[in-house]
């Protein structure tokens, strides 16, 4: 059977150059799957036997002795040989079968008028009509000129990865036969979604999450940052699973919500009509100069993102930088915000900078998120659209380089230290008594020592600079260990030798690089045990992934055990607190009633180096164990609401009884 061509391998080489032209998600297509396809590429036949479809308007002569073929371009040129146009019953131009079929003509090259020209009966191959979509959609070449030239090609398309060898090639095809160009320079190229059983999603299987119920009960938000954070934008499958899309909710949704909140209750607590806040940058705190340099970091990258079409990585630092907001930022700065602003002018650096930081974030995230987003910013600045926002401008944000490296060391020192301490079984509200922190800048991080004591809750923290002997001053060695297993295909027999000499000691690491007995190894060759001698008990050690270490006093005394489970009672007032419904801003009456006479002398012991009636807004209290009261200030009143904390919920020996009461009656 006969059939009709493009010539590709005509143009194979323009093919082959303009898609040096385009950028693909992922980078790996261009030269892999549809730049091998190109250089295999061959004929391409457009042509259908069928029925249905777009007629090829091509007419031939039904005589072979006078042989004939027009092609027509456009309805006038099929109106001037024929006389008119096809039209179906209604009288309405129709280029379909069967009504083009009926245009004929006589064969202007046959003398003796016998013979007549005639449609051929195939239709295009729907293809050709996917690859024309560019251009006919806006019935180029016939009007839209100036529109066409201004918006082609395309700036981004998106579909399955096969469209390499379907849609982006036809596209491909077309583009370049007629105009010399790409039909598009951004292209993404997903991988296949799947059910929760790993098939291919089918409506008869119902492997996938109801899409209303997903929508009802975590917003499409919820689904759009699932698909849009996930590998299948990098050519890779996904499997759908409601897990899977409330962990999105979890990871950046639910932080940026709270973080909206927890401005929004504060800055409305603020005075007796709340403070409104204002966007500015220039706040001198250490912690506002740092998050405000993370938020300019943020602006930058994620547009070089969704620029290169990387919208996984973007919504990777989206997620990081919510994690760093909230449970850095918000969390080591909640004191500023509880005491509000005040005739201090420092005291509004908190709230504007959280507002500008939010706001900014805002902007950035709403192509990912667009109706928390929108809901967000317009609770935050009162206008009309986040979308109706110019993307914000990175320059405007300090770069604070120094703070930067130095806070990033704290971050890193903080966890740990935490790591250790939760290694040593000690509970993050019992105080311990000292960290010692050995780093190459130990100067810088003295700037932070507030920081890091209240956070790790030690009492006091030294810094000493890493130098070439600091190790060993500390009792601390390295030992390498040779992995022979994963070595040995490398090294083979060498790989004894690498093993005896990390025995012997004679090895060596020089910026990253590790020698033994003058072989080179690879990171996953081998690992570095790090041991200590001569130490004190109960200090625990962790080294530093940015250099140096950490060391942690984990002795406690019958004070600082005290002031833990003074902390402890914190927590169990807060809760009764939240239970009772007050505002955050309420002041207080606080009664203790502890059945232990230990818990009881403890508490009030530490009741003040505790912070306890500051931390809770208690402006009176009444502390009292079995033996009578041990703590009473101000006025009592009759409690609005009691909890009981059972015997050992906390470090507590027996059961505590909390009861509140505002000050000032209810609201």
């Amino acid at each position: 059977m006969s059939s009709w061509f493009v010539r590709v391998t005509d143009i194979k080489d323009d093919l082959l150059a303009n898609n040096q032209r385009i950028t693909w998600v992922p980078e790996n297509v261009k030269e892999g799957q549809f730049g091998k396809w190109l250089e295999g590429a061959r004929d391409w036949s457009i042509s259908r036997n069928r029925y249905w479809g777009s007629p090829i308007p091509v007419w031939k002569s039904d005589d072979p002795n006078y042989p004939r073929v027009d092609v027509y371009g456009s309805l006038a040129e099929m109106e001037a040989d024929f006389g008119r146009l096809p039209v179906n019953a209604d009288g309405e131009v129709d280029l379909h079968r069967p009504y083009i079929d009926d245009l004929t003509r006589p064969n202007p090259d046959d003398p003796t008028g016998q013979s007549t020209m005639r449609r051929i009966e195939d239709v295009l191959d729907v293809w050709f009509d996917s690859g024309s979509m560019p251009f006919a959609q806006v019935h180029y070449p016939f009007e839209n000129h100036e529109w066409f030239d201004e918006h082609a090609p395309a700036d981004f398309i998106v579909e399955y990865i096969g469209q390499t060898r379907g849609w982006f090639y036809v596209m491909h095809v077309l583009s370049t036969a007629l105009f010399d160009r790409p039909a598009f320079t951004g292209v993404s190229c997903h991988g296949i979604v799947l059910g929760n059983d790993g098939q291919k999603m089918s409506k008869s299987l119902r492997n996938y999450p109801d899409v209303r119920e997903v929508f009802d009960r975590d917003g499409s938000d919820a689904m759009r940052w699932f698909l849009m954070s996930s590998s299948v934008l990098r050519g890779g499958n996904l499997v759908v699973t409601e897990e899977g899309i409330r962990a999105g909710v979890r990871e950046f949704l639910l932080p940026l919500w709270n973080a909206w909140y927890f401005f929004a209750t504060y800055a409305n607590a603020s005075g007796p009509e709340g403070y409104t806040a204002a966007w500015r940058t220039d706040s001198t705190d250490v912690l506002d100069r740092y998050i405000l340099a993370l938020t300019g970091d943020l602006v930058r990258d994620v547009a070089a993102d969704l620029e290169g079409l990387d919208s996984t990585t973007a919504a990777e630092r989206l997620r990081d930088f919510a994690e760093v907001l909230t449970n850095w930022y918000i969390r080591r700065s909640r004191d500023r915000f509880w005491v509000g602003v005040t005739d201090d002018p420092t005291s509004r650096e908190a709230f504007d900078t959280l507002y500008t930081v939010l706001e900014t974030l805002t902007r950035v995230a709403a192509p990912l998120i667009p109706l928390v987003s929108e809901r967000v910013w317009q609770g935050l600045t009162g206008g009309r659209s986040v979308h109706l926002e110019d993307w914000p401008d990175a320059s405007v944000f300090p770069a604070a380089a120094d703070i930067r490296t130095a806070m990033d060391t704290v971050r890193e020192v903080s966890s740990v230290a935490n790591a250790l301490r939760k290694k040593e079984g000690k509970r993050v509200r019992l105080p311990l008594p000292r960290l010692t922190v050995v780093t190459p800048d130990a100067t810088g991080l003295a700037q932070f020592d507030d920081i890091l004591r209240e956070e790790l809750n030690v009492k006091a923290v030294e810094q000493v600079a890493l130098e070439d002997g600091t190790a060993g001053e500390y009792g601390i060695t390295h030992r390498l260990s040779v992995n022979a297993r994963a070595a040995g295909p490398r090294l083979g027999k060498q790989v004894q030798q690498a093993i005896k000499a990390a025995r012997e000691g004679d090895w060596s690491e020089v910026d990253g690089q590790v020698v033994a007995g003058g072989i080179p190894l690879e990171p996953a060759e081998y690992d570095l045990v790090v041991e200590t001698a001569g130490r004190p008990e109960g200090e625990a050690l962790a080294v530093l992934s940015s250099g140096g270490f950490v060391l942690l006093d984990t002795v406690t005394t019958p004070e600082l055990e005290a002031e833990g489970l003074a902390r402890d009672m914190i927590r169990g007032i807060q809760d009764t607190r939240k239970a009772a419904g007050f505002d955050v801003s309420d002041r207080i009456f606080l009664s203790l009633t502890f059945v232990e006479d230990a818990d009881a002398r403890a508490v009030a012991q530490a009741f003040d180096v505790a912070g306890v009636a500051s931390e809770t807004l208690a402006e009176a209290v009444v502390l009292a164990g079995p033996q009578g009261q041990l703590i009473e200030r101000g006025s009592a009143l009759p409690p609005e609401h009691e909890t009981q904390i059972a015997a050992k919920t906390y470090a507590n020996v027996g059961a505590v009884t909390v009861a509140v009461a505002r000050i000032g009656g209810t609201a």
